[in-house]
């Protein structure tokens, strides 16, 4: 018998939901809604040695993408806003970002799902992505109050919650799971550390942003005032303080 938690959804201009259930993953190309195409993009493997946070933007995806990041250097896809991002066996890794993120120029289209792996070498967990951001920007504080993206986070302040945040993922109006150890539920279990977790972030319908680890539905927010166009077209890694890295990236359009 599976336990069931009750979930505190906080309201104000967002309708939210977090919603526990696994979901049978899709192959990326045969799944409703995906965008028909042949082609499949595979990143630059060019150098980009320079930090350029104001660099311009990449392509907007029409085909499936993928990153195995089996390279020595990030890359020219890779718009990367501060010290300490590197490749390592294979791994996009960093330590210490301070919320400084490594960009994909690459744009995405308003409706995508987006799958990689990450993992946490520390036991305060803390892994993190944006979606749907304008591919530049960076913290300008401690405090990350000016991202311009839905942020995902996967056992922040120090592994005790989950969240799901729009622009300021100190919202108070921000989607959050706490995070129990030894809980039944596997959303509101605690990161693991040198555990490799799957995430898939989606968007479907132009709204409604979910998030999914290990197939298993975390939170959702849906978006009465979506991020979309110039400025809300891109995808990021990023961190704060513990040692992550992320790998095998595949960004699939889909219809809108």
């Amino acid at each position: 018998m599976v336990a069931c938690r009750v979930v505190l959804l906080r309201l104000s201009v967002f309708t939210l939901l977090a919603v526990a259930a696994c979901v049978p993953e899709d192959k990326p190309g045969h799944a409703n809604g995906v965008a028909s195409a042949v082609a499949v993009t595979t990143a630059s493997s060019a150098p980009l040695h320079v930090v350029d946070p104001h660099a311009g933007a990449g392509p907007k995806l029409e085909a499936r993408f993928t990153d195995s990041f089996e390279r020595g250097d990030p890359g020219a896809d890779w718009n990367v806003t501060g010290p300490g991002w590197s490749l390592k066996e294979g791994r996009l890794c960093v330590a210490g970002a301070h919320n400084h993120p490594a960009w994909l120029r690459r744009r995405l289209p308003v409706n995508a799902r987006i799958e990689f792996e990450a993992t946490s070498s520390s036991s305060e967990g803390d892994l993190k992505a944006e979606a749907w951001g304008d591919g530049s920007s960076a913290a300008t504080a401690a405090a990350y109050r000016n991202a311009t993206s839905y942020i995902m986070i996967y056992g922040g302040w120090k592994n005790t919650m989950h969240v799901l945040a729009r622009l300021d993922e100190h919202a108070p109006d921000r989607t959050e799971l706490r995070v129990e150890p030894g809980e039944t539920d596997p959303r509101a279990q605690p990161v693991l550390p040198d555990r490799a977790y799957r995430f898939k972030i989606e968007r479907t319908d132009g709204q409604t942003v979910r998030y999914f680890v290990d197939d298993i539905e975390i939170l959702s927010l849906k978006d009465p005032h979506p991020l979309i166009g110039e400025g809300h077209e891109h995808f990021g890694f990023n961190d704060w303080q513990v040692p992550v890295c992320f790998d095998n990236l595949i960004i699939t359009p889909l219809k809108s």
